[in-house]
């Protein structure tokens, strides 16, 4: 089970938004690639980084903060936020991003997030991030009328490498993941499904790693690192079994 630290990206400041909204966040620092160093030193195998001004403008707004994100690690990064079109995916791939995340392109153009999945391998993933099982988009500004599971099926087969899917409700809460809508999302699917939003402390990877949830194939954890409330080499090992 892999954890994956994030790293979420507002005017090229690290920051936690609660519930998704823009208008509380919790700045946590000014060097992302000086966190994106520290959790490689934690010992974490993947980073987890979301340009959020670029989920919301529709377009990549945080380029530079990834940029040197990149040029600093040598662990993977999976990158999502306002990547809409072939032209952004290719561009960060050929930066060095390991894989991109399509999530409201997921909604509104599955045809492209196929093609994508299909000319690159196992590096695009499908965020689906969901309030009261409906998913939302543009920046989780607007919720759909799609459910969840509706989603995930339409990329059977498609070459999806993974679905990391947030529970908005919790997302920045600290309230713990929503481990039984994630179970059901991932033994649903044969595509890999990553928990996000809610991760509290130790006893929800705790959690993670239990008979009854080895369909998950990680989770994201954000403010619980930032906080303190999860020590990292605590959680690796936990995580690891």
């Amino acid at each position: 089970m892999i954890l994956y630290p994030a790293i979420d990206l507002k005017g090229g400041a690290v920051v936690r938004l609660r519930q998704g909204d823009m208008d509380q966040a919790t700045v946590y620092g000014s060097d992302p690639a000086a966190q994106a160093e520290s959790f490689e030193a934690d010992g974490f195998e993947w980073l987890h980084v979301v340009d959020l001004d670029g989920a919301f403008a529709g377009e990549s707004r945080n380029a530079g903060a990834v940029e040197g994100i990149l040029g600093r690690v040598k662990m993977p990064v999976q990158l999502g936020g306002g990547i809409r079109d072939m032209a952004g995916v290719e561009a960060w791939l050929g930066r060095g991003v390991t894989r991109v995340i399509l999530g409201t392109a997921a909604v509104r153009d599955p045809d492209f997030v196929k093609a994508a999945a299909k000319a690159h391998p196992e590096r695009v993933a499908v965020g689906i991030d969901a309030r009261d099982g409906l998913v939302a988009v543009e920046g989780w500004a607007e919720v759909s009328d799609m459910t969840a599971l509706d989603l995930a099926r339409r990329f059977e087969d498609a070459g999806v490498a993974a679905i990391i899917y947030t529970d908005i409700s919790r997302d920045g809460l600290l309230k713990g993941l929503n481990l039984e809508a994630t179970r059901a999302l991932a033994e649903a699917v044969s595509i890999p499904v990553i928990a996000s939003g809610g991760l509290a402390g130790i006893e929800d990877v705790k959690r993670l790693v239990a008979p009854e949830n080895r369909a998950i194939a990680g989770a994201i954890t954000g403010r619980a690192l930032y906080d303190g409330r999860l020590d990292a080499r605590e959680a690796l090992a936990a995580a690891r079994g």
